[in-house]
């Protein structure tokens, strides 16, 4: 399996001058390789990705590949409106090092389930291995397990990144796929529910600030020590709540800081958090408390 494990969505660092900090990623990465995950996922929705120039998007995957040296895989997002740009995001991804690429439905547009079929089969055409990332908050398109079994049919889509909000759509998804895909989480606050029904892998915001706490609710579940997987689901649940808000980035930048990563500024339309918004934050890190370890 590709995407087995923990796979952290790595945010962006930017210096002072508001460029990419790439030692900055470096290190972040490091950080969580020393932690023990298994993948990685660059230039997604945390990595702040419609914000980077091309250029950008390719530096930030070299970062990330050179800090993984091979060890996991990594996977890049190339999300965007029409096939000849998510083609020319992957090349430039693939020039960079990454294994893999992850794509939501065309953005702007409600594809038919036709248009969705003809839409991943177009990115798989170029032999690098698809995760197909079903976000309907994000993309505007819900892609329900009937849609996700006809991607299954299509070779080089590999795996579903299912990010819907329901926990029944993963059971219902590995039923209609019959092994044919790997199905991960793709949403911090059903991570447990996630792995209970069956998910191979977790792509997550709260792993770039609690990698270990995640990796162990990943081997509780593996091990069947449920009331374990429970005890450091409640540890990680107030931080992973803040995954599928519109600040998820700012939340998590703001966390890997109070940790001592680069988490650092977004760049606009996004703002600091507002004071409320950092108590919440404070609290769940407070919920965390000593266990936060990188």
């Amino acid at each position: 399996m590709l995407f087995e494990g923990i796979i952290p969505a790595v945010t962006t660092p930017f210096d002072s001058s508001g460029a990419v900090d790439q030692a900055a990623l470096e290190r972040n990465v490091r950080a969580l390789l020393e932690a023990g995950v298994h993948g990685l996922v660059a230039t997604g929705t945390m990595g702040e990705a419609a914000s980077l120039t091309p250029a950008e998007r390719r530096a930030v995957v070299e970062a990330v590949a050179a800090a993984a040296a091979g060890s996991v895989p990594v996977v890049a997002g190339v999300s965007s409106s029409t096939p000849e740009q998510v083609n020319a995001r992957a090349a430039d991804a693939v020039a960079a090092g990454a294994q893999a690429i992850m794509l939501l439905p065309p953005l702007g547009y409600r594809a038919s389930e036709r248009e969705l079929v003809e839409w991943y089969a177009a990115a798989a055409r170029a032999g690098t291995p698809v995760m197909a990332y079903n976000n309907p908050e994000a993309s505007g398109t819900d892609m329900p397990a009937d849609v996700i079994a006809r991607l299954a049919d299509v070779d080089g889509v590999v795996a579903v990144k299912e990010c819907s909000g329901d926990a029944r759509r993963i059971p219902a998804i590995l039923e209609t796929v019959e092994g044919r895909l790997e199905v991960l989480v793709g949403g911090d606050d059903w991570a447990l529910e996630g792995f209970s029904a069956g998910a191979t892998g977790w792509v997550s915001g709260v792993a770039v600030v609690a990698p270990r706490e995640c990796i162990a609710l990943y081997e509780h579940v593996r091990a069947g020590e449920l009331e374990s997987a429970r005890a450091a689901y409640r540890r990680l649940l107030p931080l992973a709540r803040f995954d599928m808000t519109p600040k998820l980035v700012q939340y998590f930048k703001a966390a890997m800081d109070a940790v001592g990563l680069a988490g650092g500024p977004c760049r606009p339309p996004r703002l600091e958090l507002e004071p409320e918004e950092r108590a919440a934050l404070d609290h769940a890190l407070r919920v965390l408390g000593a266990e936060v370890a990188v």
